[in-house]
């Protein structure tokens, strides 16, 4: 799948843009602040109808604009070509479309336009809460299965539901009963399904981080989950009494978690910036595989100022990998330095483009 063009009106600092991409490898060159990230940020949100970083969508149309609407073309892998437009207005919320039709459920978007994404904030993703590892799960998986996402959506419906009844206090069993039976159904499916996915990129994972870091050291994924212990239901039912003192739900697939090592230790404890990069770009890279393969389409890749935090050896590795000879497909990289954009088109055969970016400004710069 490739993105052929985007016409951009009123997104964050771009106030208008129409661009057409290459199908390799696209560099977009400028200092921090001028939009380069915002373009991908684009990109992102046509694909999944949703923005890169949790920030509100209102906060997305341009500085004293009111609306804001993204338009790509795309090609996919079939040949068949697909349009697709998102646009927010103030007051409204948003509107999203495929072929000129309105979607009826902003879920049924997701997955038929595969993205994968390294970014700083993914930094989080060791460093950050349970919460930044479980929404990487949900969004990957997601994207490939359809009755993942829908029975995550029950599964949390219910989740609310049981914590109402906490915050106010109700004591009727049957009540719980009623509302727990539905998250235990969802539930079990989630666990199996996450512990699946955890185990299939396992191999890919560390097989990548390997070859980033040289063989330097060794890192590894692990599926951390109440219901390893138990089923929910029994869970739910000995910790009740605890959660009518809490006033939420302290059991149950929304708690799991992603540990993350490195060698024999903890990467969130002992992991150097670097090594915290590494982990989270081969984690990603895996991700591009897992969705390659299920979804059938090859997802569109987009590396944010990736150069950062790591040494040159790395860098090389990582683009080695991408531009070789496994298709990674149509890629679009951002950076300050133009030395490293260069670095990266030199050995490229395919076709590739560069863009110049200046205030929400994109001009085509020339290749060396």
């Amino acid at each position: 799948m490739r993105l052929e063009k985007l016409d951009i009106v009123n997104f964050k600092n771009i106030e208008e843009a129409s661009l057409d991409f290459s199908p390799g490898v696209n560099c977009l060159l400028g200092m921090n602040g001028m939009g380069k990230s915002n373009l991908l940020e684009a990109i992102h949100f046509i694909c999944l109808a949703r923005t890169m970083q949790t920030i509100p969508e209102s906060a997305l149309p341009r500085h004293g604009s009111d609306m804001l609407m993204v338009k790509g073309e795309f090609t996919m892998d079939s040949g068949a070509t697909e349009s697709v437009s998102c646009g927010v207005v103030k007051g409204k919320g948003k509107s999203l479309k495929c072929n000129g039709k309105e979607y009826q459920r902003i879920s049924e978007h997701i997955g038929r336009f595969p993205v994968v994404t390294v970014t700083p904030a993914d930094q989080t993703l060791v460093s950050g809460s349970g919460e930044e590892r479980r929404k990487l799960m949900d969004m990957v998986i997601s994207q490939a299965d359809k009755s993942y996402l829908s029975r995550l959506i029950r599964y949390n419906r219910s989740l609310e539901s049981r914590n109402r009844m906490l915050r106010a206090g109700v004591k009727d069993t049957l009540l719980y009963e009623s509302v727990e039976s539905g998250m235990a159904e969802a539930s079990d499916a989630i666990h199996r399904t996450r512990a699946a996915w955890v185990e299939e990129i396992l191999p890919d994972f560390r097989a990548r981080y390997s070859e980033i870091s040289g063989d330097a050291e060794k890192a590894s994924l692990r599926y951390s989950s109440s219901l390893n212990e138990m089923p929910l239901r029994e869970l739910l039912d000995r910790s009740r009494q605890k959660d009518h003192a809490l006033g939420f739900t302290s059991k149950g697939v929304h708690r799991d978690d992603i540990l993350t090592g490195l060698g024999d230790y903890s990467m969130r404890r002992l992991g150097s910036q670097g090594q915290v990069k590494t982990f989270t770009i081969a984690l990603r890279l895996a991700i591009f595989a897992y969705l390659r393969k299920k979804s059938g389409l090859t997802p569109i890749l987009l590396l944010d100022d990736i150069f950062d935090k790591l040494d040159s050896a790395r860098v090389g590795r990582i683009m080695e990998m991408v531009s070789g000879g496994e298709s990674f497909g149509q890629i679009f990289i951002t950076d300050t330095n133009r030395e490293h954009l260069d670095e990266i088109l030199a050995p490229i055969h395919g076709e590739s483009r560069l863009f110049s970016v200046s205030h929400g400004k994109f001009e085509p710069a020339v290749t060396t």
